[in-house]
């Protein structure tokens, strides 16, 4: 009976019912595609957010072209802001590219305009179509008091996408406030990524001297980098002397080799300022020193902190603190 005229029958018809359904459902959102892009190109957003909003089916979720409510947050016009979202403006309301409102405060550092977006519902751990969130805007502008705000809402320190970290970020760029912050809220100070490597890595290979002395002070590992790769590889490749100091004298390991099976000397540029710091700390160390590595490793991250509180002689506690 299965297997009879009349059964394929059903199911010919059948499956051309569906095919004949979906395609008109398609041809639907399509025709409706591109009636906002003409909406837009019109000037006309909130006829396209409205028909936007019917294609992506749900509020939360729909698409518009930068809204006045995004050029209010990129700008941080506050007032003009808080009249939109008076007026029922979406403040999830995103572009092709799901950035979001808050997005754009963070990036331009408008803490008060993200605030308010976040009081009103924004959401705070949206991502964009690369996997950005309003906390990696905010550490990407500096803006430490964006990035307090987004915590005080919730915002996750930990990334989704690897290439879109808030740390490696702050870290990149220099701004030693925000990732202090973010240390402070228990990011993880020798997270790896593959393509980043730990923010210590990245902090060598961009140069950044202070973000490079905070988190060796905060107890980062010296040794752990990219792969094989160490922070001391990176900072060979580069030219900046005082980090290649700062790494010696937190105890890297000068011997080790990356997957080229090449040294941290093996990379630096000949006769430059770089080798000779390498060779200068390729010797053995100092008793002095050795006996300063040796308590910071005992006391582990905690070391600043704990050596702060020991009752020593202020010459000692400096030299211990690398002051």
């Amino acid at each position: 009976m299965e297997d009879g005229p009349v059964f394929f029958g059903f199911k010919n018809i059948f499956i051309t019912m569906f095919a004949t359904f979906f395609f008109f459902k398609l041809l639907i959102k399509v025709f409706l595609a591109l009636l906002t892009h003409f909406y837009i190109v019109k000037g006309n957003r909130k006829e396209a957010a409205r028909i936007a909003e019917e294609i992506y089916g749900g509020i939360s979720d729909c698409w518009a072209d930068r809204s006045p409510l995004h050029e209010a947050a990129a700008q941080g016009r506050l007032l003009v802001l808080k009249t939109l979202i008076e007026q029922g403006v979406n403040v999830n309301l995103v572009t092709i590219n799901r950035v979001s409102s808050l997005h754009e405060a963070c990036l331009g550092g408008h803490m008060a305009c993200a605030k308010v977006l976040l009081e009103n519902g924004a959401h705070v751990n949206g991502m964009t179509v690369h996997g950005a969130t309003p906390l990696f805007n905010a550490c990407c502008s500096g803006s430490a008091a964006c990035v307090n705000v987004l915590l005080e809402f919730g915002a996750k320190t930990q990334p989704v996408v690897q290439q879109a970290s808030p740390i490696h970020e702050a870290v990149k760029r220099g701004h030693k406030e925000c990732m202090e912050i973010l240390l402070a809220n228990n990011v993880n100070i020798n997270q790896e990524l593959p393509q980043l490597g730990t923010p210590l890595y990245v902090a060598c290979t961009y140069q950044k001297v202070d973000c490079v002395k905070k988190l060796l002070e905060l107890g980062a590992s010296v040794d752990h980098g990219r792969r094989l790769d160490t922070p001391l590889h990176a900072a060979a490749r580069k030219t900046s002397v005082e980090i290649v100091h700062l790494l010696a004298d937190y105890g890297a390991n000068l011997k080790l080799r990356n997957a080229l099976g090449k040294t941290p000397l093996d990379l630096a540029a000949p006769g430059s300022s770089v080798e000779d710091a390498l060779l200068f700390h390729k010797g053995p160390l100092a008793l002095s020193q050795l006996c300063r590595l040796c308590v910071w490793k005992c006391l582990g991250q905690a070391s600043h902190q704990v050596i702060q509180q020991l009752h020593l002689p202020e010459p000692l506690k400096k030299f211990l603190l690398y002051q």
